[in-house]
């Protein structure tokens, strides 16, 4: 039943009724979705550029498997646009760099050059720029199979692992993942690694007109004096830095196997270990093949691989949605969950020690292990959740214990500006921009305002870092946009970064912010769409047109009616606070109309951010823990739900 709540400020009896329900329902679903050991993972769909990726590596490494190739081939083929391109995200353009991937990678596994599906990849390669058009790591990809000359590609030295990390020009001053990705990479380039492939022939490849050099004038006058460089007398320094390399990609690889828990320096990683000379019984190499195989998902559709997974970050959020909702804290779900989450706490040192010295690890990755890569924005929301499940920092607990060294850690990595980036502190030494490598997505880790108001948020409820709680909130209240826009770094975008700050302003609860709390939610009621549901396309990073605009989707209607709620909480006493509630009433109605039978919801689009611009993805997650959370505070925590054991 359709109820239109869109000019009502109360809702009725009857809307109460239903969005229980719906909460029931989706405390039901959620439920039954958890692993045994008390984890929630679900699928982290990107772009066919992955799985393309992956079937030239096993290619480039020998390690073919007919089946497995057949099965990868299959999803490709269901990824391809009317057109014959490949794009980053449902809904966008094809995309000429993750085409040629796919084009190649085809060709690679045996498909004939006349296949209908590769030739039409080929001619939208060809319409739009050719080889020349692509990124510079597409091209690396070529060069790997013997495609493309190694000497029209930037030169990648390895003596950069040489320079003390403390020091301006050190491979730390690039974030986590391309670092993580560029010390393999300067193995592979310097050694020029080819692994020869049986097809594509050099001469297939639509080359298109060249295209002039990316990075400015100084940094291909770098480059220049850098090759220049690598023909002098230098063997022994090029022996040493080669081979510390090495050593840093062996001490980086993961307990699973896998380099950061992403499929970029992982695959590098594989092929950098093969290039200098370890054969696949390496011990080093043979677990990350087998690791790597465990991100794949096979089903109708074939093989795809996913390029992280997602499991403390969905069993965060997930813990936390069936917490608001009015799960017994005390519920084995809820126990089994927490014990899990305190078990993935890292404890290590990682690459983050290396700016912030002296500092005692505390923390959790995204992933199942990501020692080396704790970040800002999961332990935050770990804290959120574990708070929520009725743990302190002082109740003698495994959690209290883990909750007290992640505070700490957390007051470690706040930037000098009193914002919060990801993965380090203080990331931003923009000489990396200008490199000729960085043409693909973030090469730094600068603060964002979702991140950062997750933090304000977990101290809030955590307590014990109020120094640092205060220069955030300052932080927070000055990356403001406009009149209540608020920019999402990891999510679609100015809805997801809108949500994470009106939360935080919410639970801050300071006067200060009512009014910047109203002229968020009316930013929030001025793009919801008329039927109450809401959507903002990837678009908006790429055309300030598209911001608040786009086809909509569970997970952002959930973010919207997050930001409307806290908004309403914050701004209360204000003149023009109760324009909001019927936007609020309004967009949980649409919810509950999208309501799947079996208490989920599912988002088409992608909403979460690897990349702004680049690289985007699906949470199979967000569609349902985000509408059961934002549901949930609309009906109140006083429903007392039990659920099922």
């Amino acid at each position: 039943m359709t109820l239109d709540l869109r000019s009502q400020t109360e809702p009725s009896d009857e809307a109460v009724d239903a969005t229980r329900a719906a909460v029931d329902r989706a405390v039901a679903n959620l439920l039954a979705r958890q692993l045994p050991d008390g984890s929630w993972m679900g699928e982290l769909e990107s772009n066919a550029a992955i799985t393309a990726e992956y079937l030239l590596m096993r290619r480039y490494l020998e390690v073919t498997d007919t089946a497995r190739e057949a099965a990868a081939i299959r999803y490709l083929r269901s990824q391809q646009q009317a057109d014959g391109s490949y794009s980053i995200a449902p809904g966008v353009d094809g995309d000429v760099s993750v085409t040629a991937e796919v084009w190649v990678a085809m060709r690679a596994a045996g498909v004939p050059a006349d296949d209908p599906a590769v030739a039409a990849a080929r001619r939208f390669v060809a319409d739009h720029g050719g080889i020349h058009a692509t990124r510079v790591f597409t091209r690396i990809w070529l060069a790997l199979g013997g495609l493309w000359p190694w000497s029209e590609l930037p030169v990648v030295p390895p003596e950069w692992v040489l320079v003390p990390g403390h020091r301006i020009g050190s491979i730390y001053d690039l974030a986590s993942w391309a670092r993580a990705t560029t010390v393999p990479l300067a193995i592979l380039r310097t050694l020029e690694t080819v692994f020869p492939l049986a097809g594509p022939s050099r001469s297939e490849l639509p080359l298109g007109a060249p295209v002039p050099p990316v990075g400015s004038l100084t940094w291909r006058s770098v480059d220049r004096l850098v090759r220049l460089y690598g023909k002098l007398p230098k063997i022994g320094l090029r022996r040493l830095a080669l081979a510390e390399a090495e050593r840093w990609v062996v001490r980086h690889q993961e307990r699973d196997g896998s380099w950061a828990g992403i499929q970029p320096p992982w695959v590098y990683g594989l092929m950098a270990l093969r290039a200098r000379g370890h054969g696949l019984d390496y011990p080093v190499l043979r677990r990350g093949l087998e690791a790597l195989d465990t991100f794949g998902i096979e089903d109708e559709q074939g093989f795809r691989l996913q390029a992280c997974v997602s499991p403390v970050w969905d069993t965060a959020l997930a813990l936390w949605a069936l917490l608001d909702a009015g799960l017994d804290r005390d519920h084995p779900a809820v126990r089994r969950a927490v014990d899990w989450l305190v078990d993935r706490e890292v404890q290590g040192l990682g690459d983050w020690a290396v700016h912030v010295p002296g500092v005692a690890a505390g923390g959790w990755p995204f992933e199942f292990y990501n020692d080396q890569y704790p970040d800002t924005d999961d332990t935050a929301i770990v804290l959120c959740a574990l708070d929520a499940a009725g743990h302190r920092r002082d109740d003698g607990t495994p959690a209290g214990a883990a909750m007290t060294r992640a505070v700490n850690w957390l007051q470690a990595m706040q930037g000098s500006d009193g914002g919060y980036a990801a993965f380090d502190r203080d990331n931003n030494r923009h000489w990396v921009e200008r490199l000729p490598i960085s043409d693909f997505g973030e090469v730094l880790d600068p603060p964002s305002p979702d991140v950062t108001a997750h933090v304000v948020e977990a101290f809030t409820r955590c307590g014990g870092a109020e120094l640092a709680r205060r220069r955030a909130l300052a932080w927070l209240r000055a990356s403001e946009e406009g009149a209540g826009a608020y920019f999402g770094r990891w999510g679609v975008n100015y809805v997801y970064g809108g949500a994470a700050t009106a939360t935080a302003l919410a639970a801050a609860g300071e006067r200060a912010d009512r009014e910047r709390l109203l002229r968020l939610g009316r930013w929030v009621r001025r793009h919801l769409h008329d039927d109450g549901g809401f959507g903002e396309s990837v678009l908006s990073y790429h055309d300030p047109r598209h911001i608040g605009q786009g086809e909509a989707t569970p997970s952002q209607t959930g973010w919207a009616l997050l930001s409307l709620l806290a908004a309403i909480e914050g701004s209360q006493g204000l003149d023009g606070g109760d324009e909001l509630e019927g936007a609020a009433l309004a967009a949980a109605d649409w919810l509950v109309r999208q309501q799947r039978e079996d208490g989920s919801w599912s988002d088409r689009l992608f909403t979460g951010t690897g990349f702004p611009r680049a690289f985007y993805l699906r949470y199979e997650m967000y569609a349902t823990v985000f509408p059961l959370m934002a549901l949930a505070r609309v009906v109140g925590p006083d429903k007392g739900l039990k659920g099922p054991s």
